[in-house]
């Protein structure tokens, strides 16, 4: 039933808008440091709290470090020989920085249609639909098609050591019998003109993600007094490496998934469908437009402990993003540029994911996101970050990024994620519960 038909609000949808002021209330920034990430256990336990209020037993579990909580909970489907699907959200956001927003980036504030604060669209969106259709389907004693697991994680804005990646490896136990998983980021409108003089949506499903390397420079040389002459400066030597890197673009590559998605705005739009296509798509160029080419950019640089000694050493840290496939090709890219003067670690590394646009799940998704948007159209895209997929892809999970939101064609929705203001439609999180709702029920 499309919303325009709807008569009365599920109890999902009716209570979703405030769930998600509450988990934007808890305060879980995650620096990347155990000494200063807040952890996510207050959020957690009181995630567990509303799912044992309707009758769950839920299961709390710290992955690897006091206080990264993590709350799973299985709903026993009317087939369980089927495999079980997974609906993962992380409880962890980025940190933020009070003075620099409208609102305060904890509070949670429903006002202007929009529901405000760090997490409202990376990720606690889908954890409060997650979190209200899992309270529904409980309390109304609801049987779903297959078993599905819930899973409301920890520490994915740090590539999930302490979260996921913890998971899998030491509790794999809790994805029994799990054979495909939903989670971010996908499912959200994208507003392009349509050939016959109007507007289509299309909504993007997220079936691939480059892989992720944050990537540690070392140069070393002999350390002296700053007025003495230096043929070889550790700073100078690791700069002149770094400035070569992030200056450098990588050649142009269309993947199978980029193809697709190109193909189908070309369709829609009647415009030629090739990379220059990217630019005319808004702020969501910004996302396609860092996939269709490998990724090295310097974050962070570190030398020296006075003004008048030269260094013995010189660090950088650089964030590296490669197209599936690609990983022995980019590195011998790398390593030209550094040249041999210049040393590399992995700080972290998680591989590449991408899988095709058919099957059931995908029918079921689009015929969810048509049940509420009959005119709308599902796409596939690969997303230039990563999310905690990667680390269910080590246990043979087929995973999707499908949190769907039906957005306002002019919102700057790209810069929301880690940004300033960062916000989400009130009446696209009731949209997507119900888009959900109807998924869930058919997949």
């Amino acid at each position: 039933m499309s919303s325009e038909t709807r008569a009365v609000e599920s109890r999902a949808e009716a209570e979703v808008v405030e769930l998600v002021s509450s988990l934007i209330r808890f305060d879980t920034s995650n620096t990347g440091d155990l000494a200063t990430t807040k952890g996510e256990r207050e959020c957690a336990e009181w995630v567990a709290e509303q799912l044992a209020d309707v009758g769950y037993e839920p299961e709390y579990i710290e992955s690897g470090a006091p206080g990264r909580g993590n709350v799973f909970v299985r709903l026993p489907g009317a087939d369980s020989s089927r495999g079980a699907m997974l609906l993962h959200g992380h409880l962890d956001v980025v940190p933020a920085e009070p003075a620099d927003w409208s609102v305060h980036p904890f509070s949670g504030a429903v006002q202007d249609g929009y529901v405000w604060g760090r997490g409202a669209v990376d990720m606690k969106d889908m954890d409060g639909m997650m979190l209200a259709l899992a309270r529904q389907y409980k309390a109304e004693g609801y049987v779903p098609p297959r078993d599905l697991v819930f899973a409301f994680v920890a520490d994915e804005e740090a590539a999930g050591a302490y979260g996921a990646q913890w998971l899998v490896d030491n509790r794999p136990d809790l994805f029994d019998g799990v054979t495909e998983a939903v989670g971010e980021v996908g499912g959200f409108s994208l507003t392009v003109p349509s050939t016959d003089g109007g507007e289509k949506r299309l909504y993007l499903v997220e079936t691939a993600e480059k892989a992720l390397g944050w990537m540690r420079l070392t140069a070393t040389a002999k350390a002296g007094h700053g007025s003495f002459l230096h043929e070889d400066n550790a700073v100078t030597i690791l700069s002149e490496a770094v400035a070569r890197v992030g200056r450098h673009e990588f050649p142009l590559i269309l993947t199978d998934t980029l193809e697709q998605f190109l193909q189908a705005v070309s369709e829609e739009t009647g415009l030629p469908a090739n990379d220059e296509l990217i630019a005319k798509l808004g702020s969501i160029g910004r996302i396609v437009g860092a996939t269709v080419r490998d990724t090295a950019n310097p974050t962070m640089l570190s030398a020296g402990y006075k003004a008048n000694v030269i260094p013995q050493t010189a660090h950088a840290t650089i964030d590296c993003r490669w197209l599936p496939g690609r990983k022995d090709a980019f590195l011998a890219e790398i390593d030209r540029l550094l040249g041999p003067d210049v040393q590399r670690e992995w700080i972290a590394e998680l591989d590449d994911y991408e899988t095709s646009f058919d099957g059931h799940l995908v029918d079921a998704m689009n015929a969810a996101i048509l049940s509420e948007d009959p005119n709308a159209r599902t796409v596939p895209y690969m997303l230039s970050g990563g999310t905690d997929a990667k680390a269910f892809k080590k246990l043979g999970i087929r995973c999707f990024g499908f949190a769907p939101l039906k957005l306002p064609a002019d919102l700057d929705f790209a810069a929301l994620f880690h940004g300033v203001d960062e916000r989400v439609p009130v009446e696209a999180l009731k949209f997507g519960t119900r888009v959900l709702d109807h998924f869930l029920r058919h997949c």
